[in-house]
Order: C-alpha cells, then sequence, then structure tokens
C-alpha cells in the first residue's frame, strides 16, 4: 500500500482578478496559509500560468515550480478541461463553447479543433518540465445531444461518434507517451466519457492504450446515481488521478436525476463542499489506499451555497483527515511464531 499525496487544490474555481487569485505568487501563498500542500493548475488562465512558454521554457517552468515551493507547495498537475472540451464539440455546443478557445480560432470549429489538440499538447509537454506524471483534462464530446435513446439514435450513429473521438485523441495520448505524462479524463455528464462504459468503449477504439486513464471524481457518480465504490473495485488500475468533491442526490416527486432544467441550488443532484453531501471519503480513501494510488487528492470546490473561501480552508482540514497513512507492520506482527519452511510442512503433516 501507498499513502495517498494531498491535500491539494484545484485553483480553477478561486482565480480572479483580486487578490490574492490575481497572480501565481499569492495564489500559492494563499493557498499554503488554507493549509494546502499541493495546487492542480488550470493552464487556461494566463493570470497564474503561460502555457505557451512553459511548453518552450524549461526555466520558465522552474520558475513556476520554485515559486510554489517558497510558498510549501508542490505543483501536482496541470490541467486542460476546457481545451479538452474542445478536442470535440458536437455542433449544437458551437456557441456555448466558442468563448473557451483563442479569440482568433471562434466561429471557427476546425481551426478551433486543432487549437484546442496543440493546446493539450502543450500541456504535456509543459507537464514533462515540471517532473509531472499526470494530466487533467476533459473528453470532449460528439455524442452528447443523444445519450437520451429519443428519439430512436440510427443504427451505428453512437458508434461513428466513438470511432471519431478516439481518432482525435490517438495522437494526443501518442505525445502523452513520448513524454510521460498520464492523460486523466475526468468522467464527467457533458463528455462522451461520462460514466465506465463509455469510458470502455473509447479505450477499446484506441487499442488500450496505456496512457488514456481516468480522473476519479465521485460527485460526478452520485449524480448519476452510480455505485461510487464499485467503480474503484472496476477501474483502479486506470485511476490515475482522484478529485475531492461531494455531492447529494434527493430525488423527489418532482424530479431526478436529470434536475428538470432547474438552477444548481434548486436541483435534486447537486455539488457541495466537503462533508457536507453524500460521498463516503472515509470508504473512498479506503478503497484508493488498498489499491495503491499513490497521487494526490485534489480539493474541486464547487458549492451551491457556502462561500469558496471557507469551502477551501474546511477542504484542506477534510481530506488532511482522511488520508491514510499506510502501515509497515501488521497489526498482528505481536502474535508472530517465527516459523520456518520446515515448521510450515510439519504443521500442514507434510513431514
Amino acid at each position: 500500500m501507498k499513502t495517498i499525496k494531498g491535500p491539494g487544490l484545484f485553483l480553477a474555481q478561486f482565480a480572479g482578478d483580486d487578490a490574492p487569485f490575481d497572480s501565481w505568487p499569492s495564489i500559492c501563498r494563499w493557498a499554503a496559509d488554507c493549509g494546502y500542500a499541493g495546487v492542480q493548475v488550470p493552464s487556461w488562465d494566463a493570470r497564474l500560468f503561460d502555457l505557451a512558454r512553459a511548453a518552450e521554457s524549461q526555466d520558465y517552468c522552474d520558475e513556476v515550480a520554485g515559486i510554489a515551493s517558497e510558498a510549501g507547495l508542490t505543483v501536482t498537475e496541470l490541467s486542460t478541461h476546457l481545451q479538452g472540451q474542445l478536442v470535440a464539440v458536437h455542433p449544437a455546443y458551437d456557441t456555448a463553447f466558442d468563448g473557451f478557445a483563442a479569440p482568433e480560432v471562434r466561429g471557427n470549429p476546425t481551426a478551433r479543433q486543432a487549437w484546442a489538440v496543440e493546446q493539450v499538447k502543450m500541456a504535456l509537454t509543459a507537464s514533462r518540465k515540471l517532473g509531472i506524471t499526470a494530466h487533467a483534462t476533459f473528453s470532449g464530446a460528439l455524442a452528447w445531444p443523444y445519450v437520451y435513446p429519443w428519439p430512436q439514435r440510427p443504427a451505428g450513429l453512437i458508434e461513428t461518434a466513438f470511432d471519431e473521438l478516439a481518432a482525435r485523441w490517438r495522437p494526443i495520448l501518442d505525445h502523452a507517451e513520448e513524454m510521460g505524462v498520464d492523460v486523466c479524463y475526468e468522467i464527467h455528464p457533458g463528455e462522451d466519457l461520462h460514466d465506465g462504459v463509455s469510458y470502455e468503449m473509447f479505450l477499446e477504439r484506441i487499442g488500450g492504450h496505456a496512457r488514456a486513464k481516468m480522473l476519479y471524481d465521485p460527485s460526478h457518480y452520485v449524480l448519476q446515481a452510480l455505485d461510487y465504490l464499485d467503480n474503484i473495485d472496476i477501474y483502479h488500475e486506470r485511476i490515475g488521478m482522484f478529485h475531492v468533491k461531494d455531492a447529494e442526490l434527493n430525488p423527489t416527486g418532482r424530479q431526478g436525476v436529470y434536475g428538470g432544467y432547474q438552477s444548481w441550488v434548486d436541483r435534486a443532484g447537486r455539488f457541495r463542499s466537503l462533508g457536507d453531501g453524500q460521498v463516503d471519503f472515509g470508504a473512498v480513501f479506503s478503497k484508493l489506499t488498498q489499491y495503491k494510488f499513490d497521487g494526490w487528492a485534489v480539493v474541486e470546490w464547487e458549492c451551491a451555497m457556502k462561500h469558496p473561501e471557507d469551502g477551501a480552508r474546511e477542504g484542506a482540514a477534510f481530506v488532511r483527515d482522511k488520508i491514510i497513512r499506510v502501515t509497515e507492520t501488521a497489526f498482528d506482527d505481536f502474535a508472530g511464531a517465527g516459523t520456518d519452511e520446515a515448521a510450515n510442512r510439519a504443521m500442514l503433516g507434510l513431514e
């Protein structure tokens, strides 16, 4: 067994135009003051990180890591959630997702996709320069508008969508192999990889590519009524990253998983700050520890009610209390008899 690293904090929900959230040095000092040991970096946010420069310059990467280290932090991973989303976009979402892209490629889906692929590749290159071996992203989605089978889907529609998704990601995954970095897809509604079955469909089409890992976030499974503990048993060999986020699903006679188009606070399923939802994190940390997961436990704060700074501070303490420092001895070693092979054979009546 191995001890999970942490606590870490995903900075995407905290970066802003006001201090201390508006620069890399100040947000690092703030995160450390909250009690974090690591930070996960949104690579698209130029207030904190220059992705193009990081892909080109070892000196810049050393500077970024050095500033974090001065604050007592480790850079845990880079994220390309927004860019990964743009690797595959159904036309129904062109307008909604266009704002994720650089201004010069907006309104041009072909150019936008090429830009997104290059962005993810740059982040993988930068990860290597930072000494990081796992990367967080989204898969994007071509089939998501057809997730519910009405109207009846024509034969081959989903297969074609996943064939294309695999074709788009295969060159990125091959670059990840060259960089020695795992691509960890956050299994998330709105992405074609939104549960175990859809992940397996993708994995089959990329030939079981060793770099195609999962970002495990139990909150997304709670909101789908999916067994998040059984998911660890099934996919533990593919789990390369861990977001610690809570959620609750309280269906009523009026709404359930789909939420009835309501705002987050009024949905039956909603994200909550750590400890305020329904995830059994004691069991989650136990299973991940059992299966020797030695990555970072990274808090992703998303809550419909609580102030983010309160959620961040509470989250650091919550994760620290849940991390299991693994034992180097068995609890019953005191009763060991110190036998040898001859004694073992005698006990079995073999001699």
